[in-house]
């Protein structure tokens, strides 16, 4: 499907952006230090150790093995372990403008979601960070365009690779296979029904997960996984390492620093920062370099209110029993990609996670924009035009703070707006 040039353009750009000084942080970002460790034992025993001995991980290995494909083609350096995942965050510039035209059937707003996407700065932190939700997200935004089109087969193939990354995927499996099931048995009947619902089990329960165990291929391969060998059923040591990995993750409650409740999230309540050093050469006496996983607040303020009109329209299109294709899209993913986390209000979180989610609030705010263009006329296009010129000088303003560049310390605290991104 063709969506015309301006998101190739700000896809390029953005990938330019994406790529300049990618390697300025000669040490590791946040949780790189897992990821970047990962990605060379994969590379070099296709399983991940502590030295001589296994390693217990708590992650898939897909994400790990992208990065390892940076590092194999760039070398073990930072613009090589952030490369993959600054061509990924391009590639979902246009992606997300593939959905907006299938949703919209209009140029300005597709044009205008990929400008979103490309003007969010958690979009970009992620972009420009050797970690495994920007690669999440990706496989979550290119499901939902197969599933946009149909593809199921294909769709629960991309959904097996999300769930390779990170398991929070699973809950994009179970709300795509629940709108699949409930299309199957609204457009069939009887003995009709049988062979669509017996497709949809394939296609979002038996594919995914297929390809799930394939990523672990590394680890059956060898006796050097961690776990490989607690029984002489391959299977069996398979499961048990799941086992713990799923007791580790329901059992983090360790605090940190930067943990933020899912409640705060839409509104950036409190940002991860990723990486602060205090180094000389600003031209100042105090010099501040961070790199702050925060969204655009501009953008991410007006997609929280996006994201509520959309959830009431939504609401109000199932009572009259006319379902908005856009509106079941956009509520999809904001459902699968954040209220899973209010169920775990004891485990340890942070904000960076909404990167998946994302996406969604921007075609939300896409939705809004079309009703103002259409019920408002040129008095709309001049509101629109000017909100869009605060999101991008927003974005602008709190630059240095996603490319991690070296500013003076009042720089850095003027753009410090709440005690809570301290």
């Amino acid at each position: 499907m063709v969506v015309g040039i301006a998101p190739v353009l700000i896809a390029l750009l953005s990938f330019i952006l994406r790529l300049t000084d990618l390697g300025r942080v000669k040490g590791f970002i946040f949780d790189e230090v897992y990821y970047v460790d990962g990605a060379r034992d994969l590379l070099k025993y296709g399983v991940e150790v502590a030295g001589s001995k296994p390693e217990f991980i708590v992650h898939p290995p897909l994400g790990k093995w992208l990065i390892g494909l940076g590092i194999k083609v760039f070398g073990d350096t930072g613009f090589g372990w952030r490369f993959t995942t600054a061509l990924v965050g391009s590639l979902m510039i246009l992606l997300i403008a593939l959905i907006a035209h299938r949703l919209f059937r209009s140029a300005v707003l597709t044009g205008l979601a990929s400008a979103l996407m490309a003007i969010d700065g958690l979009a970009l932190v992620h972009s420009r960070t050797a970690l495994l939700d920007n690669f999440l997200t990706f496989f979550v935004l290119l499901a939902s365009y197969l599933f946009l089109t149909k593809r199921y087969w294909w769709t629960g193939v991309v959904l097996g690779l999300a769930l390779a990354t990170k398991w929070s995927a699973l809950y994009f499996i179970i709300a795509f296979a629940l709108i699949g099931f409930y299309r199957a048995f609204t457009h069939h009947s009887g003995k009709d029904v049988i062979k669509p619902t017996l497709e949809r089990i394939g296609q979002f329960g038996i594919v995914p997960l297929l390809v799930y165990v394939s990523s672990w291929i590394g680890w059956f391969t060898s006796n050097r996984g961690w776990d490989r060998n607690y029984s002489s059923n391959v299977i069996s040591s398979f499961i048990y390492y799941h086992q713990q990995m799923l007791g580790f993750h329901t059992g983090l409650t360790e605090k940190h620093t930067y943990q933020a409740n899912p409640w705060s999230w839409l509104v950036m309540g409190r940002p991860t920062s990723f990486y602060y050093e205090s180094p000389k050469g600003c031209g100042a006496d105090s010099c501040s370099q961070e790199i702050l996983a925060l969204g655009t607040p501009l953008l991410w303020w007006l997609g929280t209110i996006a994201v509520v009109v959309a959830i009431g329209l939504w609401a109000r299109s199932i009572a009259k029993r006319r379902l908005d294709p856009a509106l079941t899209v956009i509520v999809t993913g904001i459902t699968a990609g954040y209220l899973p986390w209010f169920f775990f209000q004891q485990r340890t979180v942070f904000s960076f996670y909404a990167i998946v989610f994302e996406p969604f609030l921007i075609l939300a705010i896409v939705y809004c924009t079309r009703s103002i263009l259409t019920n408002y006329g040129r008095v709309g296009e001049i509101v629109v035009i000017g909100v869009f010129i605060a999101l991008f000088f927003n974005f602008l303003y709190f630059l240095p703070l996603y490319m991690g560049d070296l500013i003076t310390y009042d720089a850095w605290h003027a753009r410090m707006w709440f005690a809570s991104w301290i």
